[in-house]
């Protein structure tokens, strides 16, 4: 069933509304939604609101609600612009190496400052960009293409992760730091850590959404877009750069959470053949939305304890990613 565009927009800024208020104000007994309701009316009135409720909600739930709204939505517009660069619908970040170089990069924060959260952030970003930027020069030198990108990925991700395995190899200790980021989410983010990468999100969309018309002509062929006057190789540079920062930028704040860049532009794609740029908006809107819907019942759920978000998130991830392989080999068999 496919649905008009303007539902689309609708639905997905009341399931904004609504997620961001219960992310924001429903949670434990340590401030209940009642009383979230009234520290926040406190806070534009004269009453008084004390010291904890503030910290909660401005310090712990507020921060986090944000997180999962930038990350959800850099995470899904990154998924879409590669499946759209390399024209597969089964790409995501992790194919161009931003897990991997993130999450060494993290590992080698976390071994030279050991007290430093900042450290951490600042590391993944920089090893998701270098891994991306890697990617990049290599398909180049062997002759850029949407497959040669994919290999180079590939052999990137390979050479990350070996870089991973020997540091924990020779210091065991860090385990605990490759598992938390792994496992990836928001009960421990850093506000400083979040307002680091909000400026380089949306920059990056906002370059995205003045490169969509070009990028739209990616899904006629090379060949057509050239023969069109499109300068294919930076579109596809920027694209990929683009692509890279974003989710850097996410992982930087989140740790790994896989699937989202999968899941949401495949969901709006069942809406029908779209432009690019009105994908874009949809996937920051459903993007925030799913990420804010897993944030809250990952913390919910299990109340009094806390489920990690990229946990959820591969439970429902890989059922999703198995259907996709599955439909994919029946359009190709018809």
């Amino acid at each position: 069933m496919k649905l008009s565009k303007k539902s689309l927009y609708g639905g997905g800024l009341l399931l904004f509304f609504i997620l961001f208020f219960l992310s924001v104000f429903a949670g434990t007994k340590g401030l209940s939604f009642k009383s979230g309701l009234k520290a926040f009316a406190g806070l534009f009135s004269k009453e008084e609101i004390s010291a904890s409720v503030k910290i909660i909600l401005l310090k712990i739930r507020l921060p986090r609600t944000l997180g999962a709204v930038f990350c959800g939505a850099a995470l899904s517009v990154s998924g879409l612009i590669l499946q759209t660069a390399l024209n597969n619908t089964l790409a995501s970040p992790g194919i161009i190496g931003v897990n991997t170089g993130a999450g060494l990069f993290v590992l080698l924060a976390g071994l030279i400052f050991p007290f430093s959260t900042f450290a951490r952030t600042a590391g993944a970003f920089t090893g998701a960009l270098i891994s991306v930027l890697t990617v990049y020069f290599i398909s180049e030198k062997a002759g850029i293409s949407k497959t040669t990108l994919i290999l180079a990925g590939v052999a990137v991700s390979s050479l990350m992760s070996a870089g991973i395995d020997i540091l924990i190899t020779l210091h065991p200790e860090i385990v605990a730091d490759k598992v938390a980021f792994s496992l990836g989410g928001f009960q421990n983010l850093n506000t400083g850590c979040l307002f680091f990468s909000l400026p380089l999100i949306l920059l990056a969309l906002f370059i995205l959404l003045l490169l969509s018309d070009g990028i739209d002509l990616f899904s006629l062929g090379d060949e057509v877009a050239y023969g069109l006057g499109l300068n294919v190789r930076f579109y596809r540079l920027c694209a990929i750069l683009l692509s890279g920062v974003l989710a850097a930028s996410a992982v930087s704040v989140c740790g790994l959470l896989g699937f989202v860049g999968l899941i949401i532009p495949n969901f709006i794609r069942l809406s029908g053949k779209n432009k690019c740029r009105s994908n874009i908006i949809l996937c920051l809107l459903f993007g925030s939305d799913f990420l804010m819907l897993c944030d809250l019942i990952s913390r919910l759920l299990f109340y009094p304890y806390e489920l990690p978000v990229g946990l959820f998130l591969s439970c429902l991830g890989s059922p999703f990613f198995i259907w996709m392989l599955i439909s994919k080999k029946k359009k190709l068999s018809v």
